[in-house]
């Protein structure tokens, strides 16, 4: 996944919280556009969780993005949907 593609998800208007799958089978949630940074070459993310904990991910290793509703995951895109 670019950094373009996943900004698209932590900048959305209204913003919903989504569930990043990695491809170990890892997934990092991101509760908040806030909790994000993505670094300034773009191949890593910086995701903080509730509790403090941080999460630094890889964007190549992104298989999938679950778009979620009300905090529950509702649908799914793949990384290379079209939007």
């Amino acid at each position: 996944m670019t950094r373009d593609e996943f900004r698209r998800f932590c900048v959305a208007k209204p913003f919903r919280p989504f569930t990043v799958c990695l491809a170990d089978g890892q997934q990092v949630r991101v509760w908040h556009h806030d909790f994000v940074m993505i670094s300034p070459t773009g191949r890593t993310a910086s995701i903080y969780q509730r509790g403090g904990a941080l999460d630094v991910i890889d964007l190549l290793l992104v298989t999938d993005i679950k778009l979620s509703a009300h905090g529950k995951p509702k649908r799914r895109l793949g990384a290379h949907a079209r939007r």
